[in-house]
């Protein structure tokens, strides 16, 4: 190849290369989308976590949410109440108060209190095991199948399996709520941090069919709603459900419980 043939054919492929960065360049400016600075501000504060407790795909989501109205200032519940007065300042509104809440295991059949009908050999997962007969090998229907899928979920080491039970760790838990959309039982609810009366167990069976399955599963007897002096607690489907914006945490329901269910 002649020297002429080299120089043209680098001229052309410099020539080729200038013209696409030109061309990137002006179309970078061109179609270029502005982002908010309050936008930036929110998601410099924000945890990181992406962790979708939110409601967004991510920490990106909820900032851009914030700035367009479309989400509260105190959205993201892994920062909570220091995270929100932070956002509220960006913003310029008050942040209002926020409440401390943590995930609950609404079961307290353990190993030595819920009977077995059969035993269980497979994948390590609550999901597939509810698949299983009878939603699995636990007699009762509602029970937390203790294989840790929602231990998998949660991102921040706040869930574990306890003799058969999961068990949150209130202090760890940032209510992002992982761990309620994975339970195949619906066990797991989000409750106030400071709430200190609830009902552990969730089965909806008469008292007659709880008692043959599960030592400490709630019958339904009514008791602790008979006893609450205001009518913060309801026997619904054979379970009693507390109100923690009436109860006042005497600690007359618990006290009165056959069960000793509620905590």
């Amino acid at each position: 190849m002649s020297i002429t043939g080299i120089i043209l054919a680098a001229a052309i492929v410099g020539g080729t290369g200038l013209f696409i960065g030109v061309f990137l360049g002006i179309a970078g400016k061109k179609f270029a989308v502005e982002v908010d600075e309050r936008e930036e501000a929110i998601l410099e504060v924000l945890p990181g976590n992406n962790c979708g407790g939110c409601g967004y795909a991510g920490c990106s989501g909820l900032a851009a949410a914030i700035v367009k109205g479309e989400a509260e200032v105190g959205g993201c519940p892994v920062g909570g109440a220091p995270v929100a007065a932070k956002i509220g300042a960006i913003m310029g509104q008050e942040a209002g108060a926020q409440v401390h809440e943590v995930a609950f295991v609404k079961c307290a059949g353990t190993c030595d209190k819920a009977k077995q009908e059969y035993e269980y050999h497979g994948l390590n997962d609550c999901v597939m095991m509810n698949m299983m007969q009878a939603g699995g090998p636990k007699g009762c229907n509602y029970g937390c199948l203790g294989e840790g899928t929602c231990v998998k979920a949660c991102p921040f080491d706040a869930i574990h399996i306890v003799n058969g039970v999961a068990v949150v760790d209130k202090e760890a838990c940032k209510a992002c709520g992982k761990c309620v959309a994975v339970c195949p039982k619906h066990l797991i609810e989000i409750v106030p941090y400071d709430q200190k009366h609830l009902v552990q167990c969730s089965s909806k069976d008469k008292g007659k069919d709880v008692m043959s399955v599960c030592s400490v599963g709630c019958i339904g007897c009514k008791m602790c709603e008979k006893i609450c002096k205001f009518d913060a607690v309801k026997v619904e489907n054979n379970i009693a459900h507390i109100d923690p914006e009436k109860c006042i945490g005497c600690g007359a329901c618990a006290a009165k419980c056959p069960k000793k269910i509620i905590l």
